[in-house]
């Protein structure tokens, strides 16, 4: 019986897909992995090496192969469906896992606590082909999180996860749309079923490059891209979570007008205290007085300009 599935996510990878494939052969466990790779009609020639991993490795790799580009969240939501295993593990075709154990540890883990709906790992960040020190989960990161605190941002590099696959299995259409934000509606999905549980070390590579499909975008498209999930996560959950999402929208976005500002970017923190004050949160999870203070200072900011 299968314990963990490996779902592989590729789309124009061939610089990359052989490594994240040898990291997911590498992992040694003592139970059954099944390695499912969902190939999106990549036009630079990655489709042509999963092949060849695939006849290479019958009894280990499926292959889900699309006609067509579908450019949609439906190349994971089909390897959700078709996963055998108790647990999925996630890995886009441009990262790759460096522990050869991460599988066993996050299985363990979820075996011995049935309370926590997802584990995960750190992960390091490659800009391109350059290694860095940096860590993709900052390591003050709370070692618990529930359903109302997942609202407020999403903390996990897609590698570095692994979750159980009940609460995701059957994931409703309209997971589709939210194409390329992949992950973190899975997290909220499993959240309703459990906590997610996170551990500081790193056991991912999580790229950087022109080529990927979210982190390329500009800080102010990421701002209207998140503010238009948030919202849309709510709707789609029939609004039986409203109250979290509003307080962790405008939490998140409280947090970036902070951020920017400190940077010296008001143009930026303007937009993200626009959308914190539009999240309906603030007086919950961000008090009144310093959202004023800090529109206050918002204000002089843009005199000084």
């Amino acid at each position: 019986m299968t314990l963990v599935t490996v779902l592989i996510v590729t789309y124009n990878h061939v610089g990359f897909i052989a490594a994240a494939i040898d990291s997911a052969l590498a992992q040694q466990t003592n139970f059954e992995v099944e390695i499912i790779i969902s190939e999106d009609a990549s036009t630079d020639g990655t489709r042509a090496i999963v092949e060849d991993y695939a006849a290479r490795f019958p009894g280990r790799i499926r292959l889900m192969l699309s006609e067509t580009n579908l450019h949609s969240n439906e190349t994971v939501a089909r390897g959700l469906r078709a996963a055998q295993g108790e647990f999925v593990a996630l890995l886009d075709g441009d990262d790759c896992w460096t522990a050869t154990d991460k599988l066993q540890r996050q299985a363990d883990f979820l075996l011995n606590n049935p309370d926590c709906a997802a584990h995960f790992f750190n992960a390091t960040i490659v800009r391109g082909w350059a290694p860095t020190d940096a860590l993709w989960t900052p390591q003050t990161q709370a070692r618990r999180v529930d359903l109302a605190q997942i609202w407020h941002g999403n903390p996990y590099a897609t590698a570095a996860g692994m979750l159980r696959l009940a609460p995701i299995r059957n994931v409703p259409a309209w997971y589709h749309g939210f194409f390329p934000r992949t992950d973190w509606p899975l997290y909220i999905l499993c959240a309703i079923s459990g906590l997610l549980a996170f551990d500081p070390e790193p056991v991912a590579l999580y790229r950087l490059h022109e080529g990927g499909m979210f982190s390329p975008q500009s800080e102010a498209s990421k701002l209207d891209s998140t503010f238009a999930f948030l919202t849309s996560m709510d709707r789609c959950l029939g609004g039986q979570y409203h109250d979290m999402a509003r307080a962790g929208c405008s939490r998140l976005f409280y947090e970036w007008a902070e951020d920017y500002l400190s940077k010296g970017q008001p143009q930026l923190s303007r937009q993200a205290y626009a959308f914190a004050l539009r999240g309906g949160g603030v007086g919950q999870t961000v008090r009144w007085g310093a959202f004023g203070r800090l529109g206050l200072r918002l204000a002089k900011a843009s005199v000084l300009q």
